[in-house]
């Protein structure tokens, strides 16, 4: 089963997805089985991370600012390769198992899109299999 979600993102960031994926697994009815969160962007990613704090987030973008800068020596007329190279590091997708029709997920993790050249409106897939 797939289902298509949209969103609106910021500037640069993690937005928390847990619950819209959370819902599709529950709308599909899989009891065991995977979950796959896929993003169709070539400058934003997808992520699993801590949930208690949020200067995880704030410290993620800092780190890959820091880590990718964007500087004069890149090439790409759009003026975004810093974000490429981020999107690529952090990577598509995520797999998730499913298990007594819940995200296997541990007491600190969340689900995030990871947005590197905002704001837009934004798209991501997630494909459940099993049962």
């Amino acid at each position: 089963m797939l289902f298509d979600f949209r969103l609106d993102t910021p500037a640069e960031g993690l937005v928390d997805i847990t619950n819209e994926v959370s819902e599709a697994v529950k709308e599909s009815g899989v009891y065991e089985g995977i979950c796959v969160i896929y993003c169709p962007h070539t400058t934003a990613a997808i992520t699993i991370n801590e949930n208690a704090d949020p200067d995880v987030k704030t410290d993620f973008v800092m780190g890959m600012g820091k880590s990718f800068p964007d500087l004069a020596q890149f090439r790409h007329a759009e003026g975004n390769s810093d974000a490429h190279i981020k999107s690529s590091t952090v990577g598509a997708s995520e797999t998730v198992i499913i298990s007594k029709g819940k995200l296997l997920l541990g007491t600190w993790q969340d689900i995030y899109f990871c947005e590197f050249d905002g704001p837009r409106t934004r798209k991501f897939y997630v494909k459940i299999m099993g049962d």
